[in-house]
């Protein structure tokens, strides 16, 4: 009985990162192809669809959103994490409603990479219990101030300094009571 390797396509324009992944992957057991821009990474795809494929989402000419889109198009099962270096929310939901797996920021190992693809077949988190009581306005200004007046080593000057308000002011807050919630 033979064990067939999941297969991993990893295009990354970056040499080393490339290598170092690839034998990363292929030790811990995948069937590892490289790619440095989106025409090998489309060739190598089409010549054999990988299950999972990790793209770098900055490469010379195309990038990585179009590789995301071009590899569903050649097989729609095809789980993709986008790594990039300069990460922003825009291009994280970009590569999501794409069709990608997980948006991870470099640098990423192999055990990120992998987590990444599990947390992205997981199931949504549930939302939060429905009796759950946010605190009152007065409640968390109160955690704030102590916040900060812990944070500067309990000097009452330099936390009404960083909070903006007056010292006299200050103290009359401390000598209330916490709120309840």
């Amino acid at each position: 009985m033979s064990e067939t390797k999941p297969s991993l396509l990893l295009c990354d324009d970056d040499e080393v990162f490339r290598t170092r992944t690839a034998r990363a992957f292929t030790e811990r057991g995948f069937e590892v192809s490289t790619a440095h821009d989106f025409d090998s990474a489309v060739a190598v795809a089409r010549g054999e669809s990988p299950e999972l494929a990790v793209v770098d989402l900055k490469m010379p000419g195309k990038g990585g959103l179009e590789l995301v889109k071009a590899l569903l198009e050649i097989d729609p099962h095809t789980k993709i994490v986008v790594l990039t270096g300069y990460g922003s929310i825009a291009t994280a939901v970009d590569a999501v409603r794409l069709g990608a797996t997980y948006y991870l920021a470099k640098p990423a190992d192999a055990d990120e990479i992998l987590a990444a693809f599990a947390r992205g077949q997981a199931p949504p988190l549930e939302p939060p219990d429905s009796d759950y009581r946010a605190p009152s306005l007065a409640r968390a200004e109160w955690e704030h101030i102590n916040r900060v007046l812990s944070d500067c080593g309990g000097n009452i000057s330099e936390a009404a300094r960083r909070l903006g308000i007056h010292r006299r002011s200050l103290q009359r807050k401390l000598q209330k009571y916490p709120p309840n919630r």
